[in-house]
């Protein structure tokens, strides 16, 4: 992907934003939230409905023709009362419990909790589970000893919600069971690939990829699967978010490490209780979805099941080009670039608008003379250079030149990135691409800007150097083109490549190895590492092409008289080294660095938080780090971005759709989907 999809050595961790980091609201601010939604009023005070709270402020149910049944429970999470409205005490209490580190577990429980006394007995489990869709595609029998075992022979003992907790993940695996049992009549052993499928289509969604769910026969290879296979199955995907660390322990951290079954087994046994069986599942998914015989750490990422806290990154926008890769056609891939060419442009002209003036002041140095007859130099270091701008030109002096820079470098990032991004598509395999890969692309892009920028870099140049001649007439743009010509607009074209392609194929693999680096477990930058990385990367990139740039400066820079005038790369380096020495290919380097260093690490936060922010599906892969955790195709429950999501609010709607994702409990949508008579309840 682009010059931020390798994956690489994973060291020092940021933590990501997640429920457990949310900040409380103030009073004050949930008050006049509440306000606005609450539509009920009872002895002077204001209330919300479940209506209120569950369509009107969650945006849950938008659709006409809703399951009323299901807003009502929804409802009963923050109606602790059970009188059927959410004052706002219960309000902000419900806002401070999805603010603690395991707010998931408590809302489920508190879905449960019908009666609001804290705790959840059989009847009012059953209540609730025969309501959801899980129960209305297979139905399981409910008076069996497993919820003896729980809730006592009489069905009368009530559980707390620390033992609830536990009970939520063993129902899932006794369900899972009994539907085994259901589709194995005579108690053979086994099931038929087709009732294997069935099954976990129904009972464990939740847990599938778009990947393993259109591969789940072909996993069986046609075989059938006994009791043993199926059950270390479902441990495998329960267990996913366990597998990666067990991989990232035999890579000693490395991402892109391809592994063997062999070396993941003896780390399995190491660190946990993975099984043979289990890690020969592993292998046997991935190798029928990749045909491979290894595994990397995206083949892991691919067909991990997907975490709620993956919708609490703020999106601005999120469009899907394509319904799915197989339909991204040429105009898509078009569009694509199209896509990140503006993300690209905008993200350039804010990296070169915040270190102009550092740029401005490193051509003045570099063009600056010594050995010849002119004399005495006007700046003795980068630091008088500044200083003198500001005292002889004013403060605007320093933005000499900005308007074709900008005009110019927002296209420059933005081939540049295009063009990268497009070159590691080509030549990585899903989304790893090997170093030679990398430097390619990056070479490749620096190379591409090139015809584009040249013209507009020489523009730039003779406008900053402009403000040196003392008492000169203005110089414009326009004018700085007229006198060049078409062909003077590409003089020192030839050094521009000599610093552009190294440039570029040192920065953007450094960049993308740096970011690895500082990723979380889930593969996930803060835009505080993504801007550690942009600037880290371009410090060996920036001073190890200064010859090449100092070349290019003589070049494009019109000599004054009497000095010294450069045909060509091979002359200048020959009368730059005769006159000046050796030192003189190093000038301005510190400015370099200063001002490229941070310029590609604004321009590349910027473009990735651009990203985040207006998401479209193109089909292609995504920039690894970019999402706390990546897109699956699923069926959550279809929600709106609100605004009014504050504090504790804002993990809400993820975490109700975390109790679907994560424990497969869905609640019908529509009133059409209504549920046949259950059997009846213990009395």
């Amino acid at each position: 992907m682009t010059s931020t999809t390798n994956e690489g050595v994973a060291s020092k961790k940021v933590p990501s934003e997640g429920p457990t980091h949310i900040k409380r609201a103030s009073t004050e601010k949930l008050r006049e939230v509440f306000l606005k939604y609450a539509s009920q009023q009872k002895d002077g005070k204001l209330y919300m409905t479940g209506d209120d709270f569950v369509r009107g402020y969650l945006g849950l149910f938008p659709e006409t023709g809703f399951n009323e049944e299901s807003v009502k429970i929804l409802a009963g999470i923050a109606d602790t009362s059970k009188d059927g409205l959410i004052s706002f005490a219960e309000f902000q209490a419900f806002e401070g419990l999805l603010c603690t580190p395991d707010a998931l577990y408590k809302t489920a429980f508190q879905l449960f909790d019908t009666q609001g006394n804290g705790t959840v007995d059989y009847n009012n489990f059953v209540d609730v589970i025969q309501k959801t869709t899980l129960y209305a595609k297979l139905p399981l029998k409910l008076d069996g000893s497993f919820m003896e075992r729980y809730f006592g022979k009489t069905k009368q003992r009530a559980i707390n919600y620390a033992e609830f907790s536990q009970f939520l993940h063993d129902f899932h695996e006794e369900y899972a069971m009994e539907a085994f049992h259901s589709k194995d009549p005579t108690g053979s052993g086994y099931i038929s690939p087709l009732d294997f499928k069935d099954i976990m289509v129904k009972v464990k969604k939740h847990l599938l990829t778009a990947e393993v769910k259109d591969n789940l026969v072909a996993i069986t290879e046609g075989k059938k699967v006994s009791y043993p296979y199926f059950m270390a199955f479902n441990s495998l995907l329960n267990n996913m978010e366990l597998i990666k660390r067990i991989y990232l322990n035999a890579t000693n951290g490395n991402r892109i490490q391809p592994i063997t079954k062999d070396e993941l087994l003896h780390s399995a046994q190491i660190m946990s209780q993975i099984t043979p069986l289990e890690v020969d599942i592993l292998f046997q998914m991935v190798g029928v979805i990749h045909q491979t015989g290894r595994i990397v750490y995206t083949d892991l990422s691919n067909i991990a099941p997907e975490h709620y806290a993956k919708h609490m990154t703020h999106r601005l926008a999120e469009i899907k080009a394509v319904s799915s890769p197989d339909d991204r056609g040429f105009l898509i891939q078009i569009l694509e670039s199209a896509y990140r060419f503006t993300l690209g442009s905008i993200a350039g002209a804010a990296g070169a608008t915040a270190v102009y003036p550092i740029d401005l002041v490193k051509t003045r140095m570099q063009n600056q003379r010594t050995g010849s007859f002119i004399g005495e130099v006007a700046y003795r270091n980068s630091w008088d250079c500044f200083k003198k701008v500001i005292r002889h030109e004013g403060v605007l002096g320093l933005y000499r030149g900005l308007v074709p820079q900008l005009v110019g470098v927002a296209p420059e990032k933005a081939i540049k990135l295009t063009v990268n991004d497009l070159v590691r598509d080509k030549i990585g395999d899903k989304g790893v691409v090997p170093i030679y890969g990398e430097i390619l692309a990056g070479a490749c892009a620096g190379g591409s800007q090139v015809i584009f920028t040249n013209p507009l870099e020489i523009v730039k140049i003779r406008l900053q150097v402009a403000g040196e001649i003392a008492g000169g007439s203005k110089v414009r743009a326009w004018s700085v083109v007229k006198e060049l010509g078409l062909f003077g607009l590409y003089k020192g074209a030839r050094a521009c490549l000599l610093r552009d392609v190294p440039f570029s194929a040192i920065y953007f693999p450094a960049y993308a190895h740096t970011k690895t680096m500082f990723q979380d477990e889930d593969g996930y930058n803060h835009p505080l590492s993504l801007l550690a990385a942009g600037a880290i990367a371009g410090v060996p990139a920036a001073s190890l092409v200064t010859p090449a740039d100092v070349i290019k400066t003589r070049l494009q820079v019109v000599a004054r008289s009497g000095q010294t005038t450069y045909t060509g790369v091979l002359d200048a380096t020959r009368k730059i080294m005769k006159e000046e020495g050796p030192r003189a290919f190093w000038k301005g380097t510190a400015a370099r660095v200063c001002r490229s260093s941070p310029q590609f690490g604004v321009t590349l936060v910027t473009y990735e938080l651009l990203q985040r922010l207006f998401v479209v599906d193109f089909g292609g892969n995504r920039p690894t780090g970019s999402d706390v955790k990546k897109v699956k195709t699923m069926e959550p429950t279809v929600f709106k971005i609100n605004s009014d999501h504050i504090g504790g609010y804002q993990a809400a709607v993820p975490i109700v759709n975390g109790i679907e994702t994560k424990f497969g409990l869905s609640l019908p949508r529509f009133a059409t989907a209504t549920i046949t008579k259950a059997p009846e309840k213990a009395s």
